[in-house]
């Protein structure tokens, strides 16, 4: 619950960095995006992003009962005067920046309005805990025409003004299965003339945790047989349909290398880094089943001032530090993908579907 919070208050503060750098001169001169990172640090909007935070964490909500933050969302919008549709996928909202035409990428997370040829769109998503709120967001046909989209996830343990992420599997896919093992009753005098599923499933269960789930790396491939025919039983393994399944996040290997650049920019070369894949699941892998997209992970640990727990304790708290790079990273992602997406792909004058 509090990793999504995270996420949900960099969707705000973008909307004031673009506010604040038109004031200024066309945020389409964003190839120093560390102009981003300044701004987002601006005290001002810091004590802004860490009020929202703040309200959205005192009221948490599970998926699809995203009411109140929802209605937050909505109403940071209205003040601001982006438009917006709702409900998508039950309590989501999808805003949009810009010109409203193509082309499109897309954040979910968060931003504001900028005068550019194109549009940001702002994917509020519910129910990324084991929801699934990804998949309702694609079939409500909310992401249409969208080029690109870009998501992060706080990591408590890489240091404050760090990114991580790598090019292609990044993320494990992740399912629900029952596995039912059949024996032969009897009576506990007579035990040669019972199959005892007990046991076989006791079996089971020590097979299959003793070596596989506790000696050998979890990234290397392993096979293990069904035990229950040991004992003599019968197993039927069944993946549970009403349950959504998480397909693998896979990083777009393009997007890989413009990360690389922007992130660069913003913080610095030295504060991007590759890591080896990890075995948790996240539901942004259904927006990149249909769209090139992107995840990484931000930093936001400060070991001067403490160390930060894991983000499913009891115990994790928000380093709030950690917000203005989220922000200036989605700002700046948005910014020049847009740029790019002008330069390399000139507009062709055709009928075409305009709005999202």
């Amino acid at each position: 619950m509090m990793m999504g919070l995270v996420k949900w208050v960099n969707l705000f503060i973008i909307f004031h960095l673009f506010g604040a750098a038109t004031t200024t001169k066309p945020i389409m001169a964003a190839s120093d995006s560390s102009k981003f990172l300044n701004l987002a640090k601006e005290p001002w909007v810091f004590d802004w992003m860490v009020e929202i935070r703040r309200k959205i964490h005192e009221n948490p909500e599970l998926g699809y009962e995203e009411f109140k933050t929802s209605e937050l969302v909505r109403t940071e919008l209205d003040k601001l005067g982006i438009p917006y549709k709702y409900p998508v996928a039950v309590t989501g909202v999808i805003a949009f920046i810009g010109t409203k035409k193509p082309p499109f990428v897309a954040i979910r997370a968060d931003m504001d309005a900028l005068p550019m040829q194109g549009t940001v769109v702002l994917v509020f998503q519910p129910a990324e805990e084991g929801g699934g709120g990804a998949k309702e967001i694609l079939d409500a046909g909310a992401l249409e025409n969208v080029s690109a989209i870009f998501g992060l996830h706080v990591a408590p343990k890489l240091p404050i003004g760090v990114v991580a992420s790598r090019s292609g599997s990044f993320f494990a896919g992740s399912g629900f299965f029952e596995a039912i093992i059949s024996g032969k009753g009897g009576h506990a005098a007579i035990p040669q003339h019972s199959i005892d599923p007990i046991l076989a499933a006791s079996n089971v269960i020590v097979s299959l945790q003793h070596i596989i789930s506790r000696e050998a790396d979890p990234l290397d491939s392993q096979v293990i047989t069904k035990q229950a025919s040991v004992q003599r039983c019968n197993a039927t393994v069944s993946f549970l349909d009403d349950k959504p399944f998480f397909p693998p996040t896979v990083n777009h290997a393009e997007l890989h290398d413009y990360f690389q650049s922007v992130a660069g920019s913003v913080l610095g070369g030295d504060k991007v880094i590759d890591i080896q894949p990890l075995m948790g699941s996240e539901d942004f892998s259904f927006y990149q089943q249909v769209i090139p997209g992107y995840f990484f992970l931000l930093g936001m640990e400060n070991t001067a001032v403490e160390h930060l727990e894991s983000p499913h304790s009891p115990h994790f708290k928000v380093n709030e530090d950690a917000l203005p790079y989220g922000a200036a990273l989605h700002a700046s992602l948005a910014a020049n993908y847009l740029l790019k997406i002008h330069q390399d792909l000139p507009v062709v004058k055709e009928k075409h579907h305009d709005e999202l």
